[in-house]
């Protein structure tokens, strides 16, 4: 024990004395490690917001979107769902406990006061808080005597909130929408911006059967509908008796695209896992290329250390020191340099992460295995590339070394 202590003495007194080596090393492995650190906490962050998004759209919980590219290709419409698709899933899916529709118009002109902002506006049944698990933090939410009674009235999205009131409290405001009068009764909970960008704040919810008749002027198609189940665990059986719901009721030929998209948590999972994709694999690449180069960095400069500390290695051969003890010298010099290269690159792939979730809003989460596979991958290059100058060292002839 005592012996190997002693060596690892040496091995830190070699990497502090051959500065300049340490620093090359060093660095090469920490811009490896950097790499694999990010790629590691971007694909942890795109499967953890994966499954935030799938909570927040509700594992037990479906979509249906008006129109398909499909459909669109061979010429169908784009708006095919209609309320009254919405009366019959009522009535033909038992395990559904709630089945809300939404119609949507972008680019809406909404003022207040001198304050003017363009947003999208939403129209949905008084279910529309639950059908997204959005809680509605400040007044009440729309209730069905609203919707029946087609009242100007609306939910508005904390982004908006701010564009329009600022600090003043919104709830019983009036707001003007397209000229029409609109009463804020509620504040939607803050939900940030989707992997792709959108400002999900930045929306007003109303009433579906106002937004359609004064602002639509449509009596009949909507643009989704947004399903909740019971048992979440007959998720995909569901959505197939949806599709073969709607399908029927639309008239779809047999080998025709459907006239509908069905969206589903696996399909959220799906999307964000494939948006990370390419950083991932881009990150992949440049970590696999700069941890190969970082190795062969080492290698040749403890080759030419060993060339340097020829004599020294004699002398130690020649006082009783036995090639096991100049190979572990060596081997615990570059496993020393690339364990400390290992956290340099674990804090340097921290702060490029950190980078990237504020500049792109990038998903990232660190969490130990990104730690743990850098300094695994650290030590595997220590001991991969250090290997060879080790035995070339702890090959050396005592008399041949001192002569040299």
């Amino acid at each position: 024990m005592h012996r190997i202590f002693k060596i690892a003495g040496q091995s830190f007194d070699a990497v502090q004395a051959f500065k300049l080596r340490t620093i090359f090393c060093l660095l090469s492995v920490a811009l490896g490690i950097a790499a694999i650190t990010v790629i590691v906490a971007a694909t942890e962050g795109a499967y953890k917001k994966a499954f935030d998004m799938v909570e927040r759209f509700g594992p037990d919980a479906l979509l249906v979107i008006s129109g398909s590219e499909e459909a669109r290709a061979v010429g169908q419409r784009d708006k095919t769902l209609t309320l009254d698709d919405v009366r019959a899933l009522q009535e033909a899916l038992s395990g559904a406990y709630l089945i809300a529709p939404m119609t949507s118009i972008g680019d809406v002109t909404v003022s207040y006061r001198n304050q003017k902002y363009q947003t999208r506006v939403i129209g949905s049944s008084s279910d529309y808080s639950n059908a997204w698990s959005w809680p509605v933090v400040e007044g009440s939410d729309i209730s069905p005597e609203d919707v029946k009674a087609l009242r100007n009235v609306g939910l508005i999205g904390t982004h908006l909130a701010l564009e329009l009131f600022g600090e003043i409290e919104p709830v019983g405001k009036h707001i003007l929408v397209n000229s029409i009068p609109v009463e804020i009764v509620g504040v939607l909970a803050s939900r940030g911006t989707t992997p792709t960008g959108s400002n999900l704040d930045d929306r007003l919810i109303m009433p579906i059967s106002t937004v359609m008749k004064k602002m639509q002027n449509e009596a009949k198609y909507i643009s989704a509908i947004k399903l909740r189940f019971v048992d979440q665990s007959r998720i995909n059986g569901y959505e197939e008796e949806v599709k073969s719901f709607l399908r029927q009721r639309h008239r779809v030929p047999k080998g025709e695209p459907d006239d509908f998209r069905v969206i589903s948590p696996k399909e959220i999972i799906k999307f964000l896992v494939a948006l990370t994709g390419s950083l991932v694999v881009f990150l992949g690449v440049v970590g696999v290329i700069s941890l190969i180069v970082a190795g062969f960095v080492l290698a040749n400069l403890f080759l030419l250390s060993v060339k340097e500390r020829t004599k020294e290695i004699g002398i130690r051969r020649s006082v009783g020191a036995r090639r096991r003890d100049i190979l572990m010298q060596f081997l615990g010099e570059a496993v020393i340099i690339t364990t400390l290269g290992g956290m340099a690159g674990f804090v340097l792939g921290f702060l490029t992460a950190q980078l990237l979730t504020r500049v792109a809003e990038f998903p990232m989460h660190f969490s130990w295995k990104a730690f743990t596979l850098g300094l695994l991958l650290s030590w595997l290059i220590g001991i991969a590339f250090g290997m060879q100058p080790a035995a070339r060292a702890a090959n050396l002839k005592p008399i041949e070394a001192i002569r040299g």
